[in-house]
């Protein structure tokens, strides 16, 4: 039921308070009507007692105490959809801003969704292609699996997300698109993903959510929902498989805390609400594939882990919600390694269902177990020449030296705009795997090993 209200309790920061305010709802949309005629959009974010708190999208500045003219709409916030969102370009808050109008909407959906329940979820087992040999070969993306990528400050996972969106796909016969949602980005970089998607392309199959760091921190809790809103109306609508990567996830618990804090909730560790994590799993659990529906989705978060620590709450709480992570090295990127995936900390904890017979290639986990193996060997030599020095080694870590550095150089390193086939990337890594001798690649069976070791003359 829509109700108005005039004048106002009280103004806080971004927040007003309505009192006397009978029949609301957490998270019903609210218009504020200033003096000027002007309107302000808002949302109902606490309920004590007859008195309603609401958060202002564009702030509460020029707001009159006696005079505003509350309207509660009775519902809460809903996005537009159609097919044709699909190589649209809309902000935060889910509004068109490509200059190409409004959505004509098949229907409208309330953006807060709800988790997939796990009864009707079905289990994923069918890869995604990145053309980056680093995660297709070691920490396969899985269809309907959430996968996040931990990266520092400055570090280029900007990069590797537009490469991603230029790269990904699925088999041939199958609709695929993607649902790139940045939220507190500069202009520009906001400006850097849009100019690299339509360089390569590839806009025709991207739906973008812009928030930048000048918008109000509601709208930057609101994008990524409005982006999963738009995923899964594609995905269980339209029968086709999406691709979500939702970055910077840091940004969003910035937020979140900021937020948080204006109401007066008890902090917990480092001041993020005791709530962080159920609320990132509110959106991480939207990604899967439900029973009778061809589509999916896939979720790829970027967060920047502060001060470049692993165990900070946003990567930590991630990380148990999540199946995997992948973590970029900033030791690697000094050295000019780009992407520079750690992959000794990075797994992915669907892809041995993703690979292999029927999907890749049989020898898929073979080679990923031996390259896991043979890599975790080089940094012990590594460790042990910082001590001993490289002369002392023996002969089999001099060559476990060699074998590293071309890993890193020729598999781990690409180009940003090379994109490798699964065929390209293997053949690769049992090229680099006959570098060492034969005996030492004990978790490879013979047949495998008959089939694709080159001995070196």
């Amino acid at each position: 039921m829509i109700t108005e209200h005039i004048g106002l309790h009280e103004i806080s920061g971004s927040l007003v308070v309505l009192d006397n305010v009978e029949d609301a709802f957490f998270e019903e949309m609210a218009e504020l009507q200033l003096d000027d005629g002007s309107t302000r959009a808002g949302r109902i974010v606490m309920i004590e007692g007859k008195k309603a708190v609401v958060q202002v999208f564009e702030g509460t500045k020029e707001l009159s105490m006696s005079n505003t003219r509350t309207v509660l709409k009775g519902k809460p916030m809903e996005l537009s959809l159609s097919p044709e969102i699909i190589g649209r370009v809309f902000d935060g808050l889910g509004r068109p801003k490509d200059g190409l109008g409004d959505v004509f909407p098949v229907c409208k959906r309330d953006i807060n969704g709800t988790a997939i329940n796990p009864v009707s979820r079905v289990y994923p087992k069918n890869y995604i292609r990145t053309g980056i040999s680093s995660i297709d070969a070691l920490a396969t993306l899985i269809r309907g699996q959430k996968l996040p990528i931990f990266s520092g400050s400055g570090m280029k996972h900007n990069e590797l997300a537009v490469q991603i969106v230029k790269q990904a796909s699925v088999s041939d016969n199958e609709d695929f698109a993607i649902v790139f949602a940045a939220m507190g980005v500069k202009n520009d970089v906001a400006d850097y993903f849009r100019r690299s998607f339509e360089q390569a392309n590839v806009m025709n199959k991207v739906t973008m959510f812009l928030n930048l760091s000048n918008d109000p921190i509601i709208e930057r809790i609101i994008t990524p929902r409005c982006a999963l809103t738009a995923a899964e109306y594609l995905a269980f609508s339209c029968n086709m498989n999406i691709l979500v990567i939702l970055t910077d996830m840091t940004s969003y618990c910035e937020a979140l805390r900021e937020f948080s804090s204006s109401k007066g909730e008890i902090p917990g560790r480092k001041g993020y609400p005791g709530y962080l994590y159920s609320d990132l799993a509110s959106l991480y659990e939207r990604a899967g594939i439900v029973q009778g529906a061809s589509g999916s989705v896939t979720q790829i978060p970027i967060l920047t882990m502060p001060n470049d620590d692993i165990t900070h709450p946003i990567p930590d709480l991630t990380g148990f919600i999540t199946e995997g992570q992948i973590v970029l090295d900033r030791a690697l990127e000094t050295t000019g390694i780009y992407p520079p995936v750690s992959i000794l900390l990075s797994l992915s904890r669907l892809m041995k269902d993703g690979i292999g017979k029927g999907f890749t290639r049989d020898d898929h986990k073979a080679l990923s177990d031996q390259l896991f193996a043979s890599y975790a060997l080089v940094q012990d030599a590594r460790s042990l020449a910082s001590v001993i020095g490289e002369d002392e080694l023996s002969d089999n870590d001099k060559i476990l030296l060699r074998f590293g550095k071309a890993f890193e150089e020729k598999f781990l390193n690409q180009g940003e705009n090379e994109n490798r086939t699964i065929e390209e990337t293997l053949d690769l890594g049992w090229e680099l795997l006959s570098m060492l001798p034969r005996e030492s690649l004990d978790r490879v069976s013979d047949d495998i090993l008959n089939q694709h070791y080159k001995a070196k003359a």
